[in-house]
């Protein structure tokens, strides 16, 4: 797998992993972490803070697709 990239910043934990869930629906690879914006906001505050979520670089513009789909409450059928 090449260096994975950003497909995009979501406010906590669970919402990186709700999309995770829709990317993995789909055949998408994916994972997270925690970004270094607002860095202290969240000092110990579990599943706090923003996380980017990654995927492959060839999968990004499916991985595009179906965050699109996510963000309007649609699951993509093909």
């Amino acid at each position: 797998m090449a260096e994975p990239v950003r497909l995009t910043v979501v406010q906590n934990e669970p919402q990186a992993e709700l999309l995770c869930t829709f990317l993995r629906a789909e055949g998408i690879r994916c994972g997270h972490r925690i970004t270094d914006m607002g860095a202290g906001a969240w000092d110990g505050v579990p599943s706090g803070g923003p996380r980017e979520v990654l995927v492959d670089p060839v999968d990004l513009a499916a991985a595009r697709t179906v965050l699109a789909a996510a963000e309007h409450g649609e699951f993509v059928e093909e």
